[in-house]
């Protein structure tokens, strides 16, 4: 059964230029503005991936202008992380780091292992297939987690 809709969710991973855009574009693809989503990384070392650009386009959803950014970047234009109600680390190191950043604060952090497509296939096409599986694994988790959406 999925659970209520948060009021405020970050996902986020290593550099925010795979995974955790993927993630924020699709949510909000799915549920409008009813929860306010967004994502950041570790680092903010890389811009968006033209992979994770195009099979999100394959859903609808629109990337391309996302704008990469970390999580000091988010403290910096006044976003405090233990203001989201659920934080969603889809990379080991970024789930370390957002506990680390919200200990003794009450907001909930959830781990989905989502892998990085970034280093698999030779060809273009294979890559783009190992994108579509991150993608469809946020997908599925998204949609267990809260349910169906508007999609």
């Amino acid at each position: 059964m999925p659970h209520r809709l948060p009021q405020s969710v970050l996902f986020c991973c290593d550099h925010n230029a795979v995974r955790s855009p993927m993630a924020e574009g699709i949510m909000k693809q799915f549920y409008g503005t009813g929860t306010y989503v967004q994502s950041a990384g570790v680092r903010n070392d890389l811009e968006i991936d033209g992979f994770s650009i195009a099979v999100c386009a394959e859903l609808g959803v629109e990337l391309a202008r996302h704008r990469s950014r970390s999580f000091d970047d988010m403290e910096r234009m006044g976003e405090v992380l233990s203001s989201f109600d659920v934080i969603v680390a889809l990379s080991e190191r970024s789930r370390d780091l957002a506990a680390e950043l919200t200990q003794g604060f009450h907001c909930e952090l959830e781990y989905w292992p989502i892998v990085d497509p970034t280093a698999q296939g030779e060809t273009r096409d294979a890559k783009l297939e190992a994108y579509r599986k991150a993608r469809d694994q946020i997908v599925a988790q998204i949609k267990a987690h809260w349910g169906d959406g508007a999609s």
